[in-house]
């Protein structure tokens, strides 16, 4: 799937803007802080329904605006176009349309427009919780996987209201409990299965881009946990059913599962230098990435959002190299370093477009200003 063009009113700092752009690479340069991360937010609104930085829809309407539009218009693999919008204004739900017919669900949405986008916002994958490494997990797997979806959709309801019960002061009957917990169990095996099998096949594709970005100077790996394996999934939760009454909510289950990151033998948390972060974040998504185009219908979109910073030469080299790469489709790449830019438009060479970014005002390459 190709972007070939974008208008934006009121999203962030952008308040208007209108781009077409190169099928192959596209790059955009300024200072911090002027809206490049906004413009390819933006792009990641249109395929995942929301924010990557912001899960507030409201909070992402410009200032002083009433609502916000983003309208992205697609060529499939095989010439025919597609519209995208969507529009919100305040205190109001947002619309979601595919060639001007409303969505009933946005999760039929996810996966059309399968998307990467490498960002400093990534960091959060090895410093944060738990919850970061799963949503990793979630967000690969959902963009090639409808099952997977709706079973993690019906396992997050469940929990809520087994957590409900939970939390109550009055007397529940255990039949209740059982009901939510058989609907756990159930959708909690179809994600576990899958997740398992996810990584399994992952975990080479991954290492390999580590090892060519880094130049095989380390060892990389990544072990995924679950209180689903091994064990009844529906045993497990009423096992802990009476913990879990004291505690107020439910400590066990697929909602606690873990991705070990390592670093040779060691949780790279604790051990990785800020290159070595850097190097192991980029070759994870070059590596969702590249397990996405080899899954799915049609290549991913790739955003890499100011990904050399941390970073020394060579490794810059070796990044720049794969992304100049055949392999990769559509690349929107961000930076500050308008010589990090040049250098991969002197590898790429052929079809490409440079804009720059100034206070929510976009101009392509020193021509008039687009917004």
């Amino acid at each position: 799937m190709i972007l070939k063009h974008i208008s934006i009113l009121n999203y962030k700092n952008l308040e208007q803007v209108e781009l077409a752009f190169s099928p192959k690479l596209n790059c955009f340069f300024g200072q911090n802080g002027m809206g490049k991360t906004n413009l390819l937010d933006a792009i990641y609104f249109l395929s995942f329904c929301k924010s990557a930085g912001n899960p507030i829809d409201s909070q992402n309407i410009r200032h002083d605006a009433d609502f916000f539009v983003i309208q992205g218009f697609y060529e499939a693999a095989d010439g025919s176009p597609e519209e995208i919008y969507c529009g919100m204004k305040r205190k109001q739900k947002k619309q979601f349309k595919r060639n001007k017919k409303e969505y009933t669900r946005l999760s039929d949405h996810i996966g059309f427009l399968p998307l990467v986008m490498v960002s400093p916002a990534d960091a959060l994958l090895i410093a944060g919780g738990s919850e970061e490494r799963r949503r990793f997990m979630d967000v690969v797997i959902s963009q090639y996987d409808k099952e997977y979806l709706d079973a993690l959709i019906r396992y997050n309801k469940a929990l809520a209201q087994r957590n409900v019960l939970l939390k109550s002061e009055q007397p529940v009957d255990d039949e209740l409990f059982l009901v939510w917990e058989e609907a756990m169990a159930q959708a909690g095996e179809v994600v576990f299965r899958k997740r398992e099998d996810f990584i399994r096949e992952f975990i080479p594709i991954f290492q390999a881009f580590y090892s060519g970005i880094s130049q095989g100077k380390e060892q990389v790996g990544l072990h995924y946990e679950s209180h689903a394996r091994g064990a009844s999934l529906l045993d497990v939760l009423q096992k802990s059913r009476e913990r879990d009454r004291i505690m107020g909510y439910s400590l066990r289950g697929i909602h606690k599962d873990e991705l070990h990151m390592t670093l040779g033998e060691f949780p790279i948390k604790r051990e990785g230098s800020q290159g070595q972060n850097k190097t192991y974040l980029v070759a994870l998504k070059l590596a969702q990435f590249d397990f996405l185009r080899r899954t799915g219908n049609t290549v991913p979109l790739l955003l890499l959002d100011d990904i050399f910073d941390k970073l020394d030469a060579s490794r810059v080299e070796q990044i720049i190299k794969l992304v100049a790469n055949d392999n990769f489709g559509q690349i929107f790449i961000t930076d500050t370093n308008r010589g990090h830019l040049d250098r991969i438009l002197q590898k790429v060479g052929g079809d490409y477009k440079l804009f720059r970014v100034d206070h929510g005002k976009v101009s392509e390459n020193g021509k008039e200003e687009t917004a």
